[in-house]
């Protein structure tokens, strides 16, 4: 057998003599991520923090976290396949948010696949399917193409997503995640309609403490016209919480607390998406001035102090904490991980 390269024949025109040209062998795709060492600061910062606090970051495939997460920059398609397991071993980042469930149905093999990754400690917050969540189909460039019949659809959410997650998470779920779209603006005149509707979704869901002791069914909306006493009674009804959205579209913290303390006692889930101080910043945008999220481009020191107080109110009662922070909330996640963390020590949780 051969095991020299390939060797191709070059020609430029009819008129040019041939050349023989060694191709060079193709470079063999990295199938091991291997994590930074970590700060011996960040371990005695993790050690500090409520057992029952759990930090995160929304999804994990980012180059630029090289030398905070990874040892070194990998491209972005084998993070995605291999960066899980070395993310889990960043001493503060002990959930995640799968976000990729948003966009297409997952099943229960890739579920476990991931669980298969992390330590028994580690949970996941996992989003629903937009299938189920949004009311409009949209096309790739989100556009609002027509109304979607699966809507808050029970049934299917239970096939496509509430068994596959259960089955394939296990104990490791944490937070099972509705977020809700933002509605055309006729809906948002239907609020009581669609309420009931997402009452009777929830009331179809298991109690996931039978296999997943910390897991938490969690609504997160992107319409304030939601935040209503009929949904949190239907939240309540069902055993669900409130997923506080930090996001230009949402009130700040303060103005969503009210719901949170309507059902007290319970967890905390909150997914910061985007930074609240831009409101003019869409996700596309946050984009293009974050890239390659590989350091804090616009601390909000506000939303960081009061989401701290939140939290140490929140573990201090014995209550479980998930709280996942996107690149798009000031530029790097990880860091904003770090400085958060920082702050519930601070506030003495």
């Amino acid at each position: 057998m051969n095991n020299h390269a390939p060797v191709y024949v070059m020609q430029d025109s009819l008129f040019t003599e041939v050349v023989a040209v060694t191709a060079k062998p193709a470079k063999k795709a990295a199938s091991r991520v291997v994590a930074v060492t970590p700060d011996p600061e960040l371990i005695t910062l993790a050690a500090a923090l409520p057992a029952t606090l759990r930090l995160g970051t929304s999804s994990w495939s980012y180059p630029g976290w090289a030398h905070l997460v990874w040892d070194r920059e990998y491209p972005e398609a084998t993070l995605s396949r291999h960066g899980l397991a070395a993310y889990a071993k960043h001493p503060l980042l002990r959930t995640v948010s799968i976000d990729r469930s948003f966009y297409r149905p997952l099943d229960v093999a890739q579920f476990a696949g991931y669980a298969a990754q992390v330590s028994d400690d580690f949970r996941f917050v996992v989003k629903a399917p937009s299938l189920i969540t949004d009311a409009m189909l949209r096309d790739e460039s989100g556009h609002g193409l027509r109304r979607n019949t699966c809507f808050l659809d029970a049934e299917l959410a239970a096939q496509v997503f509430i068994k596959p997650v259960m089955q394939g998470l296990g104990h490791k779920l944490g937070a099972m995640v509705f977020q809700i779209s933002p509605l055309p603006l006729t809906w948002l005149e239907r609020m009581p309609e669609l309420i009931d509707r997402l009452h009777a979704l929830l009331t179809t869901i298991p109690d996931l403490r039978t296999n997943a002791p910390d897991g938490v069914v969690a609504v997160e909306v992107r319409d304030p016209a939601w935040l209503t006493p009929r949904f949190v009674q239907a939240l309540r009804d069902t055993g669900a919480t409130y997923c506080m959205g930090l996001h230009a579209k949402m009130p700040r913290i303060a103005d969503q607390l009210p719901i949170l303390r309507a059902l007290w006692p319970g967890p905390l889930v909150c997914r910061w998406n985007l930074n609240p101080l831009h409101g003019a910043y869409g996700y596309e945008d946050a984009q293009r001035q974050y890239e390659p999220y590989d350091k804090l481009q616009d601390p909000d020191l506000e939303t960081r102090s009061a989401l701290a107080r939140v939290i140490a109110g929140t573990t201090s009662a014995g209550q479980n904490a998930y709280v996942t922070l996107s690149n798009k909330a000031e530029g790097c996640a990880p860091l904003s991980v770090i400085e958060l963390a920082q702050a519930v020590r601070g506030a003495g949780a």
